[in-house]
């Protein structure tokens, strides 16, 4: 691994979290591999030689469980799933050198070599430890057979991971109150013997792992709130029957987050064994070689809910096992339907085989998700903003320009006119091209894509200025020949993003050779002296279609959330069982001087700006009338701070002290809701008025 601009002269790999083999694509899955496409194809246009891939994560609890009221081995469920992907991963031109999974026989032999290596070099231990217990089917419960309370945040949790609280991983034992999934019965805690892998030993190592990663800051930071209240060793093993046997134990198998990761360099090594290592070497790119010089490239594209995997339990493993660590992760946000949470139990999806049917071509859903926001950010996907950025951005800027050009030009022309590209386009070309670089070395993939889009609405500016219909044919030439070239360079820049229109424009311009392997230089190569008259690239979305679109979601959505309903299953958005948070509301009360005893004040934001090195929090002075007090909130990602200023707020000012991120909290404020909706005053109360 290098730091060095991209192209470096090391072999790059770029790497998708591996979608679970336990369910249909949609388009929450879709954002990451689109963008790790996108990524991929960026760094060939750049030079770098790069091997995209990626594989189906085949094992762990829910695929066992599924297989089992499927009535099939779970090796048969999660394969049919396998196949599912392979299909329809190229139907979005999510084209992977290599797509495996983690079952096959090059990941079960490398897993278990890993595994070898852990243990021989003394990172691997036994302990008893607690696991939780069926009593009423007398068996041992993996962590996702356990749901109970996380004891760090106290939010309901599965056995594995505070999924809708904290977020923190969670070891066999640590959830309270532990409920079997499979009777519904409180679970009992019982003795058992498994490895755990001394991750704690190699906090000094994360910390530098981390200093030097590249990528989104949320992958960076994130972490090391996690090593600074210290490492706990992790457990490598589970009870259960599906997955790849510890080397040498025949009733235990390796936790599912081992043998995950593995993936990315077994992918590797098969596209290796296929291509040959004359075209391609895995083990340059995954070892150091016989001089010690580091690896290659290594850039993981996942979701933000795995960065602690990613950025933990990975490279702590690589760096025992001696391979290569990752020189960049980059981890998207979520994405929501409508302004609300993707749900798959109430159907609020656009699932992967929807959109197919629907007939819309594969390039508008990859320039939507890859475009519409930054990798780390959020992202809503609805219709109507679905036909906004088609219409108006794809339609009426690179569409119409790349039109309008090239057919005044074959008509005219025949082609490409006999004239010298001027100066300005050759510069503003060159500018779009280093706009294109630079997004790629920073890992902006909407940044490349709009270096193509600014570049493509430039030329219609510039067509319209000149108003080459205007002129005789000598007058026009020169203006319809920088047209041509601005055309070609569009297409060049934009194939990372919308590959399979790519391919049609550069047929249309009679580029030579194939879109996909020309670099990006070639933006400037002089075009075809003659070509076709031209087909418009992209058809407008009509608001008859959206309106359609948004009747049948919402229908879908509808008739899910009814069967939940008279199933008695959760109905709430959030997928809290509203029953048992009415019971709560009843039931679990404070008494009039319990209340008493909270010294809540309305304060005033006088500043407010972020923590260094925390992806959440923020540091604000609020004013709470007698004294102006310094106070840590999980509001950076939610929040303008730069608008904060000024707002009145509602504080608990006897909270006790905390020091976060070495920044002391001198109460706290109150918000509502996963978006930390900050409370506030109906009309003006002062700083320092109590709330009763």
């Amino acid at each position: 691994m290098s730091h060095d601009t991209f192209p470096t002269d090391r072999p790059a790999v770029v790497t998708c979290g591996l979608p679970y083999a336990n369910g249909d694509l949609h388009v929450g899955h879709l954002r990451s591999y689109t963008a790790g496409d996108v990524f991929s194809r960026a760094l060939r246009k750049l030079g770098q030689q790069t091997a995209f891939v990626c594989g189906s994560d085949m094992h762990g609890t829910p695929i066992a469980v599924n297989a089992d009221e499927e009535g099939v081995s779970p090796e048969e469920f999660a394969l049919s799933y396998h196949e599912q992907y392979l299909e329809t991963f190229p139907k979005f031109n999510v084209d992977f050198d290599n797509y495996g999974h983690t079952h096959d026989e090059t990941n079960t032999e490398l897993t278990q070599d890993i595994v070898r290596t852990l243990d021989a070099e003394g990172y691997v231990y036994e302990k008893e430890i607690k696991v939780a217990w069926d009593p009423i089917e007398d068996q041992p419960l993996p962590d996702r057979y356990v749901e109970g309370t996380c004891p760090y945040c106290g939010a309901h949790a599965r056995g594995d991971e505070c999924d809708e609280g904290c977020g923190r991983h969670l070891e066999p034992g640590e959830i309270e109150d532990p409920v079997s999934t499979r009777t519904g019965n409180p679970a009992e805690y019982r003795e058992r013997t498994h490895k755990f892998f001394r991750v704690s030993e190699l906090s000094d190592y994360l910390s530098g792992f981390l200093d030097r990663l590249e990528g989104t800051s949320n992958a960076r930071n994130q972490p090391r709130e996690w090593i600074e209240s210290g490492l706990e060793d992790w457990c490598i093993t589970r009870d259960l029957d599906w997955g790849i046997d510890y080397p040498g134990e025949e009733d235990l198998v390796l936790y599912v987050w081992v043998d995950a990761p593995i993936e990315y360099i077994s992918s590797t090594k098969q596209y290796t064994e296929r291509v040959g290592p004359e075209v391609y070497d895995w083990e340059t790119v995954w070892r150091e070689s016989e001089t010690g010089e580091a690896g290659g490239e290594v850039v993981h594209v996942i979701g933000r809910d795995i960065i602690q995997h990613h950025t933990i339990f990975w490279p702590a493993m690589l760096e025992v096992a001696d391979f290569s660590e990752p020189r960049a992760i980059c981890a998207t946000g979520f994405v929501t339907i409508n302004g609300k949470g993707l749900s798959t139990s109430r159907n609020r999806a656009i699932w992967a085989r929807e959109y197919l049917d629907e007939g819309f071509h594969p390039d508008l859903i990859r320039y939507y998700l890859t475009t519409m926001g930054g990798f780390q950010q959020d992202l809503d996907f609805s219709w109507d903003r679905f036909q906004e950025r088609v219409n108006g951005e794809l339609v009426g800027t690179v569409g119409n320009f790349l039109y309008r050009s090239l057919l005044f030009a074959q008509r005219n022309f025949g082609g490409t006119p006999d004239a010298d590209l001027s100066a300005e386009v050759e510069a503003r070309i060159e500018e779009a091209i280093d706009d294109f670089t630079d997004a790629v070395n920073e890992y902006e993939i909407r940044r490349a894509g709009d270096a193509a889009v600014k570049l493509a609405q430039f030329g219609n500016e510039y067509i319209q200025r000149n108003e080459p219909w205007k002129l005789d044919d000598e007058e026009a030439a020169p203006v319809i020949r920088d047209c041509v070239q601005l055309a070609k360079a569009v297409t060049v820049l934009l194939e990372p993003v919308t590959p399979g229109k790519a391919e049609l424009a550069w047929a249309q311009v009679g580029g030579e050779g194939d879109v996909h392997d020309v670099p990006v230089d070639a933006a400037l190569e002089p075009p075809a002296a003659e070509f076709d008259e031209p087909e418009e690239l992209f058809e407008q979305v009509e608001d008859d279609r959206v309106e359609e679109l948004n009747e049948k979601l919402d229908a879908r959505v509808e008739a899910a959330t009814a069967t939940e309903s008279e199933s008695d299953e959760t109905p709430a958005d959030e997928g809290e069982d509203v029953s048992d948070e009415l019971e709560l509301l009843l039931e679990d009360r404070i008494g009039f001087e319990d209340f008493e005893a909270l010294d809540i004040r309305v304060g005033r934001i006088e500043s407010a700006e972020p923590i260094e090195d925390s992806d959440k929090l923020a540091k604000l002075e609020v004013d709470i009338g007698l004294e102006t007090r310094q106070v840590v909130a999980g509001i950076k990602q939610l929040h303008d701070l730069d608008e904060l200023p000024g707002t009145k707020v509602v504080l608990l000012a006897n909270m006790e002290k905390a020091e976060l991120f070495g920044v002391e909290s001198n109460g706290m404020v109150l918000a509502a809701g996963e978006q930390a909706d900050l409370l506030t005053t109906h009309s003006d109360a002062e700083p320092g008025t109590k709330v009763r």
